[in-house]
């Protein structure tokens, strides 16, 4: 919980929207800032929860790896979209992101149903963040 929470949020803190992303074109779309905080929140902890259901289950298998995989995606995001202001490489790693939550899902659907669901959220998250990072992309 710590690594995936704690890795997070201070990711999210070192790299908060700052008067760039506030000068962007936004879609109709586009939440308010102070929803990511929460909804991002209450991921991690999924993550974390389905991470250490999977490590108890199966620590050296294939899921253990991808859930690996999916949180470094992960923490890569936010320093390429606001760090580095790279707003097309940004869309190829939460493309590779939502990719590997689907595999992750799909890896774990029959031997631990429990984490394919607490994933499911997180999918549907990540597919809107999908659309929302190419829309951003479009417009500016």
């Amino acid at each position: 919980m710590l690594l995936v929470l704690g890795g997070g949020l201070l990711i999210g803190y070192a790299t908060l929207p700052g008067a760039w992303y506030a000068s962007l074109a936004k879609p109709p779309f586009n939440p308010p800032n102070w929803v990511f905080g929460p909804v991002w929140s209450l991921l991690y902890v999924l993550i974390a929860i389905a991470g250490w259901r999977t490590w108890q289950l199966q620590p050296g298998n294939g899921a253990m790896r991808i859930w690996a995989v999916q949180l470094v995606l992960n923490f890569l995001w936010s320093p390429t979209f606001f760090g580095a202001r790279m707003m097309g490489l940004a869309l190829v790693v939460i493309l590779l992101l939502l990719a590997t939550i689907v595999l992750f899902i799909t890896r774990v659907w029959e031997s631990d149903r429990l984490s394919a669901w607490l994933f499911e959220p997180y999918a549907a998250w990540v597919a809107f963040a999908t659309l929302l990072n190419a829309s951003l992309f479009w417009l500016n």
